[in-house]
């Protein structure tokens, strides 16, 4: 299968790009890398699928060079990868030099394939030692966030041309605290809200940092989701608003507007940090681009005596991926046009992750993935017709380059568009990426 694009179709300064995650695939048993509250939370029965870890992943520690190959014979412009926060400073606090050793190494890979570095610097990973210490609930992480960025940009900074401070605030906060379907796996209010605003300051610290040193393209990545009430009813219409307020309006009102949704926010102020009104000048502080991560929609209704938010997605009728995630591409381009009208303005927009865990051939070690082929057509056209209408996208990366740790989800669901044979390691590419080689290949 082909796609019903190619580079051509977009503009010459367009970037298509593959990315991955640190904690997915280079393995915590390789080199000197401290413990997480993603080993502590995988150690805990019923948190992950298999009880599975990150400890070998897809041992790209080892692999990098081949794995980056992949990038650059797949015709893609980007790599958008993550550092390892315990691998940089494996007692949350100290500098080691083999960690930033590894990463040099690759930033140094990256170039010399001529492929553009983008840098997440946190991409999940919280240090134990700092976990045990409250982790995001604590109001020191921003200063703590702030020196890893300064270890890191010190480094491989001269060599970066984009880095976002945080990949998915809302997994960071709200899933992993309110949830508790991530790492540390916590459900309670009061830790969630302070979660979520102190993520967003560790963010307008780690650009604060970035800023002084010179740090050229830099931004944030955002998750969202097209959230619809699941009936007509009144009261499903406000659980899908609620829902929204959390999930997009929440970050992307504080980021481009220097306030939380009144909506939302009178619901956590009780549990908010004392001050934080002084923080909000911070958070909305210039960022030069916005990351988009986006997969799915979600329907929404209300729960009667549900306490706050009362509400609880329910099955839509669409076709859905192996994760059960509705497809439903009409959702990018709707975020994507939503986020210029009411948030960024002109501010430039990368989709920097889109994609699907499939039930295909390509997922037990075949090469074709239809699927998948047509999941990223459907998502690029809508990216394509954002475009038409004015949307100031930039890029779009696939999600993602290797099968790999799937969080919560283990080895059991698989992104990539390469297959990874778990128990040898083997990389085998599937029909999506010969689509996406046929169609960035330049004339």
């Amino acid at each position: 299968m082909a796609f019903n694009f190619t580079r051509a179709d977009f503009p010459s300064d367009f970037q298509f790009g593959a990315a991955t995650a640190a904690y997915q695939i280079e393995g915590t048993s390789f080199g000197r890398v401290g413990s997480s509250h993603w080993d502590t939370f995988a150690a805990v029965p019923g948190n992950v699928v298999n009880a599975e870890d990150g400890r070998v992943a897809c041992d790209h520690y080892h692999r990098w060079g081949a794995d980056l190959d992949l990038v650059r014979d797949g015709n893609f412009d980007v790599y958008r990868f993550s550092t390892m926060w315990p691998r940089v400073m494996p007692d949350g606090r100290t500098v080691s030099a083999e960690g930033l050793d590894f990463y040099d190494r690759l930033a140094d890979g990256i170039v010399a394939r001529g492929l553009s570095p983008s840098l997440t610097l946190y991409h999940w990973d919280m240090p134990s030692a700092l976990a045990d210490k409250g982790g995001w609930t604590n109001s020191d992480v921003g200063k703590w966030f702030a020196d890893y960025t300064q270890a890191v940009i010190g480094r491989i900074g001269d060599r970066m041309d984009a880095v976002a401070t945080i990949n998915e605030p809302w997994c960071v906060a709200w899933l992993s605290h309110f949830l508790g379907g991530h790492a540390p796996g916590l459900r309670d209010v009061r830790a969630a809200a302070r979660a979520m605003h102190h993520v967003l300051v560790a963010h307008a610290r780690s650009m604060e940092v970035m800023r002084a040193a010179g740090q050229k393209n830099l931004g944030i990545v955002l998750n969202f989701e097209h959230s619809q009430a699941a009936s007509d009813a009144p009261e499903d219409a406000v659980a899908a608003r609620v829902y929204d307020g959390i999930y997009n309006r929440w970050f992307a009102g504080a980021l481009s507007h220097g306030a939380y949704p009144e909506d939302i926010l009178s619901a956590l102020t009780p549990h908010m940090p004392e001050g934080f009104e002084d923080d909000m000048a911070a958070i909305s502080g210039p960022i030069d681009w916005l990351g988009v991560n986006y997969y799915t929609r979600s329907l929404h209704q209300n729960v009667p005596g549900m306490a706050w938010p009362s509400e609880r997605a329910v099955p839509g009728e669409l076709p859905k991926t192996a994760q059960d995630w509705e497809i439903y591409p009409e959702g990018l381009y709707g975020v994507l046009m939503r986020l210029q009208r009411d948030f960024t303005g002109d501010l430039p927009i990368y989709v920097t992750e889109n994609g699907m865990a499939g039930r295909d051939p390509g997922d037990r070690g075949a090469v074709d993935d239809p699927a998948r082929v047509a999941y990223f057509d459907a998502h690029v056209g809508a990216v394509r017709r954002a475009i038409a209408d004015g949307a100031p996208v930039k890029g779009y990366f696939a999600w993602s380059l290797l099968d790999n740790y799937e969080w919560a989800f283990g080895y059991d669901k698989r992104f990539g568009i390469v297959h990874v044979d778990y128990e040898t390691q083997a990389r085998t590419p599937k029909g999506s990426y010969r689509a996406f080689q046929k169609a960035l290949a330049r004339s």
